[in-house]
């Protein structure tokens, strides 16, 4: 008598990858998780990759375990993989303290975070031009009559 499975909370085009305990701020992970929000991830492992931020590495593996579990445990091809959610929370805060002059002292916080990379497999859609509306031609003004005296 086991435990019975919870039902699956993503789509069946979808996949994620949870990473717990990173050392850095949510605030700084966010500024990278923002980065590659919404883009195709060729694109987004290739932006990890020659980026200068040190949490780049992390936010990359973790995009790649997003992508073999998409590939291995849902069958979803990988070629067609957006990013669709990329979203950080916040962790425990380790706190130090740091001694100052005249028998004072200041406090240090390390804080820690959480990031969930979410991605999903999408049907290559219409070239960028297509979508586009047309732009509708301007309406010229009549010009006005010039009177003359």
């Amino acid at each position: 008598m086991g435990k019975k499975s919870l039902e699956r909370q993503l789509a069946d085009n979808e996949a994620k990858a949870v990473i717990r305990r990173l050392r850095v701020s949510p605030r700084k992970l966010g500024l990278v998780a923002g980065l590659i929000r919404g883009m195709k991830v060729g694109q987004a492992l290739t932006q990890l990759s020659f980026s200068e931020k040190r949490i780049a590495n992390d936010v990359k593996k973790a995009l790649q375990s997003a992508i073999a579990n998409a590939e291995n445990n849902h069958n979803l091809n990988v070629d067609e993989l957006v990013i669709k959610e990329a979203y950080v929370g916040k962790n425990l805060v380790m706190k130090r303290f740091h001694t100052r002059g005249r028998g004072k002292s200041a406090a240090i916080k390390k804080p820690f975070s959480n990031l969930t990379l979410i991605v999903r497999e999408q049907a290559e859609e219409m070239a960028p031009e297509a979508k586009k509306p047309e732009k509708k031609a301007a309406k010229k003004k009549p010009a006005a009559k010039k009177e003359t005296n």
